[in-house]
């Protein structure tokens, strides 16, 4: 009877815990090989920004999103002391899970690159990477929008819109930090 019941116990257990896990969990490249592939030979300097009340709630306007974080990690990289780029991580959830994605700011305020880092979601949820390269030299105006600038993917919809989200996001966050160090 005890055996029984601890039998019982485990079996429960072991059901209980492999379905809490995501399944589709993936990390496709470390914070710094995805950096090193955005910004090769360059010298990367992390700098934490911290945006007030009002600067968040700029960036919330802008970007047309109210999930802004105050706390904000970016990556400047220089070759041979000029600035190349600045890269910034966003995670956010898609569906019910999260995805990380590096987005890339080119000096002149547009994006450069975006590039999945980690996505939990089914991998079928995944565009594929040509999709992404459309976000390539967009500027935060009203054209960086699904089924304007930006087309949608079929079975991939919630990504899409997720993706468009935090390039928007990263954006405005980046607008509103370079405006603050000219002021200086």
């Amino acid at each position: 009877m005890f055996f029984d019941r601890l039998w019982r116990v485990l079996l429960t257990s072991v059901i209980l815990l492999s379905t809490a896990a995501p399944t589709g969990a993936k990390v496709l490249v470390t914070v710094e090989e995805a950096l090193d592939l955005a910004f090769p030979d360059c010298q990367v300097e992390r700098e934490t920004v911290f945006l007030t009340e009002a600067e968040t709630a700029e960036a919330g306007r802008l970007s047309g999103d109210s999930g802004t974080r105050a706390l904000v990690v970016r990556y400047e990289a220089r070759r041979g002391g000029r600035l190349v780029g600045t890269a910034y991580f966003d995670v956010h959830r898609v569906r019910t899970l999260e995805e990380t994605l590096l987005v890339v700011v080119r000096p002149d305020g547009t994006v450069g690159r975006v590039e999945v880092v980690s996505f939990d979601e089914p991998m079928d949820y995944l565009p594929r990477d040509g999709w992404y390269r459309q976000f390539d030299g967009k500027a935060l105006d009203g054209d960086l929008k699904l089924d304007r600038a930006i087309r949608s993917v079929s079975g991939a919809t919630l990504t899409a819109v997720a993706t468009t989200a935090a390039a928007r996001r990263v954006l405005a966050v980046h607008r509103i930090i370079e405006k603050r160090k000219s002021q200086k």
